[in-house]
């Protein structure tokens, strides 16, 4: 009892959790904002139609999962958004049991129900759509903040969490159904935790049992967000292993293939078990990318993003001048910020670069963090508050209805 809530008992909500927990909140802040100056798509109602239906009725028409076909540019995302539509209406059905019958919510009138006929009974569609995107847009940033604060400090912590929660383009990213934030999820989360496993090999075998599991989850989120985050993940993740377990490199390749597996038996799962759409995963062209730099100078262009371009510059010009910036924590996510940034799906559509963001302000606020101990301290706090600022400034101009 004492060793299972160790964990609780060491968990403190001191000024850096506070402080992080406010950024936390105003990216939320931010995230409602947008889904109150926005409408109904057509994408909204093919993600609300059949993410219900992997919930409700798998198999809506013969030969095919759902009515959007076999799925395969991310299931997890149709799922997340079908989860709160269809645990509304099962709600709503079971209040039914103590309504009069003219104020029940589901009529049938003798029939069966079509599970998104019902769309103009249930309120506030919209936001339920994008909740489950949003949780997970702060629980990469939480990632972000515990990875960074964990390797850099405070002030690191700080710098990359600002920068991430006022982001144009992950704001963007949680508030429309797309995989692409849980593929960003499951690749940040699934690389620091393979760098996580290589530490544990250094000690006893009973410390690599949970970080297995978490693994195995993180490379499951990122299989059923986009197929072809998984091989991704598992090359960066391999990569960096291979660098950090000195005298185990050995166990390094058999712990990412057994971490796989269980991977793709979850991502099975998530099909409901049903062979023919899951193994239209791979006889689709999901997993088929290339690579240009075209998406990357358009961030990078954008002036919304400018506090991010000025950092990345001063980050690099830093990193390539201090050789004390120069160590794995900083090489690390520059190398795959780097690796993903220029990649482009040809197969479906989707924005790997914007996975690349986690890792490209974790590696400014590594940069910065060195910055903030040198001997010009002040000057280095006050310079990359001004930036963080500035980014600050500009994101929230980009705001729909503010001025």
């Amino acid at each position: 009892m004492t060793h299972r809530f160790g964990i609780l008992r060491r968990f403190r909500f001191n000024l850096p959790q506070r402080i992080a927990a406010g950024f936390l909140l105003a990216f939320l802040m931010q995230g409602f904002w947008l889904t109150g100056h926005q409408t109904m798509t057509d994408r909204d109602y093919q993600y609300a139609r059949c993410g219900r239906e992997t919930w409700e009725r798998p198999s809506a028409l013969a030969g095919y999962y759902t009515s959007c076909g076999n799925i395969h540019d991310g299931i997890l995302a149709y799922r997340l958004a079908g989860l709160p539509l269809t645990l509304n209406f099962a709600a709503q059905r079971a209040l039914d049991q103590f309504r009069k019958p003219e104020d029940r919510y589901v009529q049938t009138a003798g029939g069966e129900v079509s599970t998104w006929e019902l769309r103009h009974q249930m309120t506030h569609v919209l936001l339920l759509l994008r909740l489950p995107f949003l949780l997970a847009g702060c629980l990469l940033g939480g990632c972000v903040w515990w990875v960074t604060r964990r390797l850099f400090g405070d002030f690191g912590g700080y710098t990359a969490l600002a920068l991430y929660c006022f982001c144009p383009a992950i704001l963007k990213a949680c508030v429309a159904p797309s995989p692409e934030v849980l593929a960003a999820l499951g690749i940040y989360g699934g690389v620091y935790t393979c760098i996580g496993v290589a530490h544990a090999m250094q000690g006893p075998r009973r410390r690599w049992r949970p970080r297995l599991v978490l693994l195995t989850l993180l490379f499951a989120t990122a299989a059923a967000a986009h197929i072809v985050a998984l091989p991704i993940t598992i090359v960066l993740g391999l990569v960096l292993m291979l660098w950090v377990a000195d005298g185990h490199r050995s166990q390094t390749l058999p712990v990412v293939l057994m971490c796989s597996a269980g991977a793709m038996v979850l991502l099975f799962a998530c099909y409901g078990f049903s062979p023919d759409a899951f193994s239209y995963v791979f006889r689709s062209a999901a997993a088929m990318f290339w690579f240009s730099m075209d998406p990357a100078r358009h961030f990078f262009g954008t002036l919304s993003n400018a506090g991010i371009t000025i950092a990345t510059c001063g980050a690099l010009i830093l990193y390539l001048g201090l050789r004390r910036s120069q160590f794995f924590g900083n090489t690390a996510p520059l190398f795959c910020a780097v690796v993903l940034l220029p990649v482009v799906l040809t197969g479906v559509p989707g924005s790997p670069w914007l996975w690349a963001i986690p890792f490209l302000v974790t590696f400014v606020g590594g940069v910065f963090a060195d910055a903030y101990e040198s001997p010009r301290s002040r000057l280095a706090l006050a310079a990359c508050g001004g930036i963080v600022l500035l980014q600050i400034v500009f994101c929230l101009l980009s705001l729909p209805g503010l001025l």
